[in-house]
């Protein structure tokens, strides 16, 4: 009888001999009997369980490295009752904040069995919960990640609750438990970039704020209003303008606050999508950035720093804020005890703001 350490014959592959018949992929069971063991005992060292002994997992990971040896997907999903997928499920206008976040998620997912799968929606939809609800039923999913809008929402945080799927929010506000929150902290920003602009002079200021759906809109301008006050300062009524955080919703508003009488000196976008649109309505009307109209963003994706001038942003580390989320799920409620994780923008200076000229 071959002992334990003896490498069967149906292991073969053939490789490096033409024609030579390829044999069977390596499977689990193949590991347990080389290392002499049980099946479960190999799966429990696959998902990273404490309880095998060091020297049987070392053996069991040599083997693994060895034959290249990769745990079937489906079997692992029908062993544990769910699939290893984890859903970014958004409703986000910004395709710059999309990309950035999946990446970040990418990054926390890299070395784990899980795969990312993208889910966007429409809040508004008539059947938007129906939607969101089939979906999570039916993906059995291992985790989920929710960007804002969706993160606020409480139904969705109970029905993935419900399902027994865990989460993490990432949310400008406190709307959780610890592990299952990101907190962004965007009022913070905001309030530095009112605090810029008041330092250089600007008086006549104006807001292109989010959609009103968006808690994060309600942060930026709250907190732009908290920092412009502490210079005595505050916005009229008409000077704060919906949004919808698109290019095009940017250049719309701009447009509407560029025509006014007395024009603002200065313009704090809600992000920086909307940024670009201000940009555009000033250009066609004759205005130079930041001569004219100094003009600020949020989030800092890759675009503020490749625009002419270079836009004066709220940087919000949008990739990163992803790794933390995806990093919060892979870890769970057993992971390390603490604080909630905040994240604070901070303001990059850049050439789109300057001293009124009038």
């Amino acid at each position: 009888m071959a002992s334990s350490d003896e490498k069967p014959d149906d292991l073969d592959t053939g490789q490096g001999r033409p024609g030579a018949r390829r044999k069977p992929k390596i499977t689990i069971n193949d590991i347990a009997r080389m290392a002499g063991v049980s099946k479960k005992t190999v799966s429990r060292v696959i998902n990273d369980a404490t309880t095998v002994k060091a020297s049987t997992r070392d053996k069991i990971k040599a083997l693994i490295k060895e034959y290249d040896f990769s745990p079937d997907p489906q079997a692992r999903a029908l062993a544990f009752r769910r699939s290893f997928l984890v859903a970014m499920i958004y409703d986000n206008p910004s395709p710059q904040y999309i990309v950035n976040m999946q990446r970040g998620i990418l990054d926390a997912l890299a070395g784990s069995s899980c795969q990312l799968v993208i889910r966007p929606c429409d809040r508004n939809a008539p059947d938007f919960y129906d939607m969101i609800g089939e979906f999570i039923e039916q993906q059995r999913l291992f985790g989920a990640v929710l960007p804002p809008s969706v993160s606020e929402d409480d139904h969705i945080a109970e029905m993935l609750k419900e399902a027994d799927c865990p989460y993490v929010r990432i949310a400008s506000v406190e709307l959780d438990e610890p592990h299952r929150m990101i907190r962004t902290r965007e009022a913070h920003g905001a309030a530095e970039a009112a605090r810029h602009l008041a330092r250089l002079g600007h008086r006549r200021i104006a807001h292109i704020r989010g959609p009103e759906s968006f808690r994060s809109s309600h942060e930026r301008l709250r907190g732009f209003q908290d920092g412009l006050s502490e210079f005595g300062l505050h916005l009229k009524d008409d000077d704060i303008v919906f949004g919808g955080y698109t290019y095009e919703t940017g250049y719309e508003c701009a447009r509407q606050l560029l025509a006014k009488p007395e024009r603002p000196t200065a313009i704090f976008a809600g992000n920086d999508e909307m940024a670009l649109g201000v940009y555009k309505a000033a250009r066609e009307l004759g205005l130079s950035v930041p001569a004219d109209i100094s003009v600020v963003g949020f989030d800092d994706t890759p675009i503020a720093s490749r625009i002419a001038p270079y836009l004066t942003t709220v940087h919000s580390p949008i990739r990163d804020i992803g790794y933390l989320a995806g990093k919060l799920l892979m870890d769970g409620p057993k992971g390390p005890k603490g604080a909630m994780t905040s994240i604070t923008p901070e303001l990059v200076v850049r050439e789109s703001t300057a001293a009124p000229a009038f």
